[in-house]
């Protein structure tokens, strides 16, 4: 990870997608800052097709595709797609499984969920899990107190015992049944809203994210980026980001967008 300061001015000429985490990403210290607010605005102002990448449910990302500047929203950690269509006045929600299977999948994690609420102390189903159509999201420093490194991998491999995927972010384990991920749903979301492989055009795409279930698009982007705080899973991340700001979470991000905005 080289510093973002001290990088060649011409490296993101070209950019013209940015996917972004939200959880310590945008937000700091859990709340959205002014400065990551107007960054988005910023950037959708001057041209940039932005499209946030998150761990959250549905029923945020329902509220995140309708009043923030953004093209649309990829949530659950890939599980789905909304896009609101400002001219139809109408939301496509696109998922990755049918209403049946994910009716399946939750029934099948319900047995995790008490699994490792009743094997690991200090730890509690995330308080956003009713919005939720396809993970189970188990909070371990978001409203509890942080759990060591230990507990959350006792959470992980709950998840891995059962048969099911699961990821660590900056405050939950997500764990869902699925090959999808927060890539393989972005590549399905450029695909369908902008006609565009994505594959083909990675130079165009900008990643930014903090934490290690941010690890696939960090790898899988050249124009990658971590904010100060991804330094906190330096030795938990599968694959790094090129790039890392000198400030954390949304203020970090706003650090991006200027040096974006000054090309």
């Amino acid at each position: 990870m080289q510093p973002l300061r001290t990088m060649d001015p011409g490296t993101f000429r070209g950019v013209r997608y940015i996917l972004t985490d939200i959880d310590d990403t945008l937000t700091l210290a859990g709340k959205l800052p002014a400065s990551a607010y107007s960054a988005l605005w910023r950037l959708a102002a001057a041209g940039y097709q932005v499209i946030p990448v998150t761990g959250r449910p549905a029923g945020w990302c329902d509220l995140i595709a309708r009043q923030w500047p953004v093209v649309g929203v990829v949530g659950e950690n890939g599980a789905l797609y909304f896009r609101y269509d400002e001219g139809r006045k109408i939301m496509d929600r696109c998922f990755w499984k049918t209403e049946e299977e994910r009716a399946i999948d939750r029934t099948r994690l319900a047995t995790i969920r008490e699994e490792v609420l009743h094997t690991i102390p200090g730890c509690a189903v995330a308080a956003d899990q009713a919005y939720r159509e396809a993970d189970l999201a188990i909070d371990f420093c978001e409203d509890v107190a942080a759990l060591d490194r230990e507990a959350v991998q006792a959470i992980v491999d709950c998840f891995v015992k059962y048969g099911a995927i699961a990821k660590v972010s900056s405050i939950h384990v997500n764990g869902w049944y699925g090959d999808y991920d927060k890539l393989s749903m972005s590549r399905r979301f450029f695909a369908d809203v902008f006609a565009v492989d994505i594959e083909k055009h990675r130079h165009q795409v900008l990643y930014a994210g903090d934490s290690p279930n941010d690890a696939p698009m960090f790898a899988y982007f050249p124009h990658s980026v971590g904010v100060a705080n991804v330094l906190n899973f330096a030795g938990q991340l599968e694959h790094q980001p090129a790039w890392v700001t000198d400030k954390e979470g949304g203020d970090g991000f706003a650090e991006l967008t200027d040096v974006l905005l000054s090309i």
